[in-house]
């Protein structure tokens, strides 16, 4: 069994290779911006609990009669509605460098997390094999 496919691990890379395309969509728009009609495009949110859950198969587990069972469906505490604001351009581009350029740096500092999460998994599995 290789590291790459401890649950964990295939749920970090999943993760790395969305940010790797929406880091892609995110350069396009921002080097379309002065494309006429040209609408910005984006990647659907990875849900990282329904990722966890296909891959792991981990589940909550009532050990005693006064847990408390987790509510059924409930995916985020915050969930997120649709964004107004959009500036369109007279020639039709809706391409805003603020937005896309905050995007890029949300995605960059994802991607680092990431990395950094991995990095300590690995550290760890060294240490509890006995490997510095």
């Amino acid at each position: 069994m290789s590291v790459a496919d401890l649950p964990l691990f295939s749920v970090l890379k999943s993760r790395m290779r969305w940010l790797e395309e929406r880091q892609k969509l995110l350069a396009e728009n921002v080097a379309n911006a002065d494309t006429p009609r040209y609408r910005t495009r984006d990647l659907k949110q990875l849900d990282f609990n329904a990722e966890l859950n296909a891959t792991a198969q981990v589940r909550l587990a009532a050990t005693a009669p006064g847990h408390m069972a987790a509510p059924a469906g409930e995916t985020s505490a915050h969930p997120q509605g649709p964004r107004g604001g959009f500036e369109t351009k007279p020639s039709g581009n809706a391409v805003v460098l603020e937005e896309e350029m905050m995007k890029v740096a949300q995605a960059q500092m994802d991607h680092q997390t990431v990395t950094s999460l991995y990095a300590r998994g690995l550290a760890m599995l060294k240490t509890a094999i006995g490997k510095n």
